[in-house]
């Protein structure tokens, strides 16, 4: 049997794996936050949930960016460049408690899920579980065509790491009602990405980020952020279906579009089984 070749694409990102690394990176979508606990416990229906999609390492994203870069650095020390072939939960208890050892701010599961659940997840948080700390729910979808419709209309753009000094934790407006329209964004959110509707992944992710401006403003304005974040995000909300950062501080910008976005790029999902 003759075997399928490689696309050029794929075989050059797989070649930089031997500087990078071979675990997967992830990207985190709507409903950001809602896995901390100080969050969620704020939450009228005490469920609210978030997306967290694995993506291939095809590249080096930057430190500081939201990308997760520092999760996957101690998974790397752990597990090398392979994921165990073990329970994923299992696995993401394990490695939130080895980053998060005496740290006076844990980062959230939804680092290490991110990272160790191929494909499309909701993830589902609710403070009377586990206090919060992890979901009590994990909805998955590996579907390829729906991996295929979400890495063609993201497109990545580089904007600026988290300057020195910086913390998005500053100021705390923990309104109950903005928690639940938090955690309502990574619901619509799934059923967007899940549907193939663009129109309504777009108006998810601005609904996250002006939750995110009005519960913790810092992730968005800090002294230390030299660059007007809101005034960017606001060029890409304006001219395409939508758009919202990596993460606090700025990151990378997600852009949802059909069409080409100048100085962007794009990945590719992560789903269980496919080949790299």
């Amino acid at each position: 049997m003759t075997q399928a070749k490689r696309s050029p694409v794929v075989t050059n990102a797989i070649g930089i794996r031997s500087v990078i690394g071979a675990l997967p990176y992830r990207m985190a979508f709507a409903g950001g936050w809602i896995d901390q606990p100080f969050v969620s416990k704020l939450n009228p229906d005490g469920v609210g949930s978030m997306v967290v999609v694995a993506i291939h390492p095809d590249c080096r994203f930057m430190d500081r960016c939201g990308m997760g870069t520092s999760t996957r650095r101690i998974a790397t020390q752990l597990w090398g460049d392979t994921l165990p072939d073990r329970d994923p939960m299992a696995l993401t208890r394990e490695l939130y408690e080895v980053e998060n050892q005496d740290q006076p701010e844990p980062s959230g599961s939804q680092d290490m899920i991110g990272l160790i659940y191929p494909g499309v997840n909701r993830l589902d948080y609710d403070y009377d579980h586990e206090g919060g700390t992890f979901p009590v729910h994990v909805e998955s979808n590996n579907d390829r065509d729906v991996a295929d419709w979400l890495q063609r209309v993201i497109t990545m753009v580089p904007v600026a790491q988290r300057p020195a000094g910086y913390n998005p934790l500053g100021i705390k407006n923990l309104d109950p009602k903005w928690i639940r329209r938090l955690g309502q964004s990574g619901k619509h959110c799934y059923d967007a990405i899940i549907h193939r509707d663009a129109a309504a992944l777009g108006a998810s992710m601005n609904e996250c980020m002006l939750c995110w401006e009005t519960i913790l403003p810092h992730t968005v304005r800090h002294p230390t952020i030299k660059v007007d974040l809101m005034a960017l995000l606001k060029h890409y909300q304006d001219r395409y279906a939508g758009a919202m950062y990596s993460g606090c501080g700025g990151g990378y910008i997600y852009v949802v579009s059909d069409e080409p976005v100048p100085g962007g790029f794009h990945v590719r999902v992560r789903t269980r089984g496919a080949a790299a």
